[in-house]
């Protein structure tokens, strides 16, 4: 652990402002008027490119390392944050967006990558990994809604762009781990073979269900608190608590997660998240609205563990880059969909309704899942290139 105390403080750190983006971003977007459907497309359109850099940065991940790859998405982060207050209008906000999306897109694979090869258990590496990055979440989240009342947008974004800059310091002590590349072979040539791992396609429907309360944080679960009359300092606090639930998957019950056909977490988990999102308008007081919000955090956490090991262990190592790239096209996936779909129909029926709908759309989400496990695993075997 002391050795890769860089590494967990740089994704802590890195975590910290992506916590911040979730309150602050679709906040100043309806400060400056946008409407329902312009701050879903806000939100969505961006996870077009995400999508794309995503599998560019898996393929990078195995022929160059993680570490690199991560240095870069602190400075994109960084980047994003700074350009968010000159944003006045709906086309400046989507370049200062496009920027943080494209951070989200490089930072996963390459995080995800370098924890597969921490030496120890995967499942508790994991476990510790996503405990470390849902503490940077709180911090970040709960804190920006007390910077943001008592500093202004402007205030909050130069923290939110210093976050960036001291995850890339950190990012420079990490150690690096040299890579096993195949002579002779491709850039993309990693997902070719990927391609034909059935487990990977679950995978990636395990990592979309799982992301739904991420992309709900950053896009429309703040605006359905402060439909429930919450300021921004609450705000900030209640959705904190989702991280919460996804630290005591990381640090409880990552190491009885397993991976496999009988294994029923993907369901379990999965069930809790669609069960949270359906649940969560029906009462406005902050103890329902705070329980719900740690059952999705717990049920995401949980699932993100499974993606994790899971692509860890039906893969060889020189392919883990690759292999969490097409897992994260689920969470890109999600941060297309998710706010889309919810814009439409927070203009269409209300922001009550729309988390209705969409948590009825993740409870078949779940039902798919429990018939799809068996099959995924009847015929996986260990991926490589050669």
């Amino acid at each position: 652990m002391p050795s890769h105390l860089p590494y967990f403080l740089a994704s802590f750190t890195w975590n910290y402002g992506l916590g911040m983006t979730w309150l602050v971003v679709p906040l100043y977007a309806y400060s400056k008027g946008l409407s329902g459907a312009e701050i879903g497309i806000l939100f969505s359109l961006p996870s077009v490119a995400q999508l794309a850099i995503n599998l560019v940065g898996g393929a990078y991940v195995d022929r160059f390392g993680g570490r690199r790859i991560m240095l870069a998405s602190s400075v994109l982060l960084a980047a994003g944050a700074a350009a968010m207050p000159f944003a006045q209008g709906f086309w400046s906000l989507f370049f200062a967006q496009s920027v943080l999306v494209l951070a989200r897109a490089t930072f996963w694979p390459a995080n995800w990558s370098i924890a597969a090869d921490l030496p120890g258990e995967r499942g508790v590496q994991a476990g510790r990994l996503n405990a470390i990055t849902n503490l940077g979440q709180i911090l970040g989240n709960g804190c920006c809604g007390f910077i943001l009342a008592y500093g202004g947008f402007g205030a909050t974004f130069a923290v939110l762009a210093a976050m960036g800059v001291a995850a890339l310091l950190l990012g420079f002590a990490t150690p690096r781990v040299p890579r096993a590349v195949v002579p002779g072979q491709r850039l993309f040539g990693n997902y070719l073979v990927l391609m034909r791992v059935p487990v990977l396609y679950y995978g990636i429907l395990c990592a979309y269900l799982s992301a739904l309360p991420f992309s709900l944080s950053m896009s429309f679960y703040p605006l359905l608190l402060q439909h429930f009359g919450y300021g921004a300092e609450a705000s900030g606090v209640l959705l904190a608590l989702r991280a919460v639930g996804g630290i005591a998957s990381g640090l409880v019950v990552a190491r009885f997660v397993h991976t496999g056909p009988a294994s029923p977490w993907p369901v379990i988990a999965g069930l809790a998240v669609a069960l949270a999102v359906f649940l969560q308008p029906l009462a406005s007081h902050w103890t329902a609205v705070g329980v719900f919000l740690l059952a999705s955090g717990l049920g995401s956490g949980i699932m993100t563990i499974y993606f994790q090991v899971t692509m860890a262990e039906v893969v060889a190592p020189e392919m883990r880059g690759s292999a969490m790239a097409l897992g994260g096209l689920g969470w890109g996936l999600s941060h297309l969909t998710t706010p889309l779909v919810m814009g439409l129909l927070a203009d269409q029926y209300g922001v009550i309704a729309g988390f209705y709908l969409l948590g009825g759309m993740a409870l078949v989400t779940v039902v798919f899942i429990g018939f799809l496990r068996r099959w995924a695993f009847a015929s996986t075997k260990l991926a490589t290139a050669g």
